[in-house]
């Protein structure tokens, strides 16, 4: 058959049948991008996943393990997952690195010098065409997402002259918020800083004040900055040494402090954030506390609206869940007991006085239901209810070459599980 249309008609046929089908291929690259996982605990920072179509029930040797990569290298950094890709960290011959992995198969794309620490704890953020992450010791690097190329790099002890608390090396993952990314220094005069994403350049750092309070100690702590609005002031929220800070995203000012849920020996939970309050909690017989953030003069305070000593709740490294009007938990230093309270009352819903797997439980919430992850390898699915404990599943995962502490994460459909130089990838998409 002849076509007797000119070529400019043929051609402009030709770009409306290829926007017919970019039209039709949009909602499924936005449903991709919705269920990335490209930083630390998520899009939100919260540990909360938008996925559905999972499985309720697990069978008694857990679900499908699709793909098994090795040789990540030492470590305790979780994954993040963007565009369909998979970046840790982790120590191998002497060398802390970025690793890129092919979300399909584990299959390794490239890996990146970072810095000399004997492990990694940082989870990598992704951003567009960048990844960028925090080595033990204090490396900040900016890499090519592409290739791994690296782009910029920053030392918070040589640049800033920052500290950590303690002696288990820098943790956080860096935020990127609009241009900037905000990190933990922990130093007296840049305990934060923002700095230009795309060169490293400094564009403001918040100093320490003196009269923070006595409990804990000077310098970063393993947490990681989450985002507020509350008292209509946007700002950083960060758990340090000597406890939670609120600075200024403008110009890094100081807002607020609080002290006394700061311990000495390692400040870990990231904080929850909801409209104009802050939880925050830690081990070692810290406790927790929910704070109202408000209006004061020229700035902010924080008030203390209640505190829970450390035998009503302490989370030591597992991380919190806030969902609707209550926060899930593993509570107890160094153990994962699962706990339900309301969040504006700190009112137990349930509390169970053991768990189903052993010691610290990192967790995760996904359609309806909590994902702890015990120390000792064993995975449990519990009912994100507050009306009981309902616990609908356990399995012991494939690999244990250690303490059990990276955070889960579900991409996808797929339930990541970092296990030193192992991650194990399962299918836990209903059939």
């Amino acid at each position: 058959m002849i076509d007797h249309r000119t070529p400019s008609s043929i051609l402009l046929s030709c770009i409306v049948v290829a926007a017919g089908f970019a039209l039709l291929l949009t909602p499924t690259l936005s449903l991709a991008a919705e269920n990335d996982w490209a930083s630390w605990r998520g899009p939100n920072r919260d540990g909360v996943s938008v996925e559905r179509g999972l499985l309720t029930t697990w069978p008694e040797d857990g679900p499908p393990l699709v793909w098994e990569a090795k040789n990540l290298g030492r470590g305790y950094a979780s994954v993040a997952v963007a565009a369909g890709r998979i970046y840790t960290m982790g120590q191998r011959d002497g060398q802390e690195f970025l690793i890129a992995l092919d979300a399909a198969d584990g299959g390794e794309l490239w890996a990146a010098a970072v810095g000399n620490g004997d492990h990694s704890n940082c989870t990598p953020t992704v951003d567009g065409d960048r990844v960028y992450a925090l080595g033990l010791k204090g490396e900040l690097v900016c890499v090519a997402a592409a290739d791994g190329r690296e782009i910029w790099r920053k030392h918070f002890k040589d640049d800033f002259g920052g500290r950590m608390m303690s002696g288990w090396g820098y943790s956080e993952s860096p935020l990127i918020d609009g241009e900037r990314l905000i990190c933990t220094p922990g130093a007296r005069d840049a305990a934060i800083a923002a700095l230009d994403k795309h060169t490293g350049a400094v564009i403001w750092t918040a100093a320490m004040p003196e009269n923070v309070g006595s409990r804990g100690q000077d310098g970063a702590a393993y947490s990681s900055v989450v985002i507020s609005n509350a008292a209509g002031v946007r700002q950083y929220v960060q758990l340090t040494g000597r406890g939670v800070i609120g600075v200024a995203a403008d110009d890094g000012r100081t807002l607020w402090t609080y002290n006394r849920i700061a311990n000495g020996t390692a400040n870990i939970p990231t904080p929850l954030v909801r409209d104009d309050y802050v939880f925050c909690s830690s081990g070692y017989d810290a406790g927790a506390a929910l704070l109202k953030i408000s209006p004061s003069g020229d700035g902010l305070r924080a008030d203390e609206v209640y505190f829970l000593d450390a035998r009503q709740m302490q989370n030591h490294h597992g991380g919190m869940i806030l969902l609707g009007d209550h926060i899930y938990c593993g509570h107890g230093h160094g153990q994962g007991y699962p706990l339900c309270i309301e969040m504006l009352t700190g009112r137990v819903a349930w509390r169970e006085r053991r768990g189903p797997g052993d010691n610290s439980a990192a967790i995760l919430y996904a359609d309806g239901h909590l994902y702890f992850r015990y120390e000792n390898g064993l995975m449990a699915l519990i009912e994100a209810t507050p009306e009981e404990y309902r616990l609908k599943g356990t399995f012991q995962i494939a690999a244990n070459n250690g303490p059990s502490w990276p955070h889960p994460v579900i991409s996808d459909g797929k339930l990541y599980l970092r296990d030193q130089e192992v991650l194990l990838c399962y299918d836990v998409r209903k059939p």
